[in-house]
């Protein structure tokens, strides 16, 4: 069975930290679970542009806290993403 797109129980929440919420304009949104990070990815991307395309080029991504290393596998849903962009600093 699929979860519509607009129940709730069918998204993740994605937070943007540093430069890639000052590149989204937004500190949080929500996205529909189901499709690989590399989807997630592409659809942030055309929703808020080249900006912060170029900084979804360069940053880390949590999931649910944890590092996500397999971009293709299926964001469950109820998940939180965090964007991480690098971050300078010693």
């Amino acid at each position: 069975m699929t979860v519509p797109a607009s129940d709730p129980a069918g998204q993740v929440t994605v937070r943007f930290f540093a430069g890639a919420r000052a590149a989204a304009g937004t500190p949080e949104e929500s996205a529909s679970a189901g499709r690989c990070l590399d989807e997630l990815v592409d659809e942030l991307a055309g929703r808020h542009g080249q900006r912060l395309a170029a900084v979804l080029r360069a940053a880390s991504f949590l999931v649910d806290g944890v590092a996500c290393h397999d971009r293709r596998v299926p964001l469950p849903a109820g998940a939180t993403i965090d964007v991480l962009p690098p971050f300078a600093g010693g």
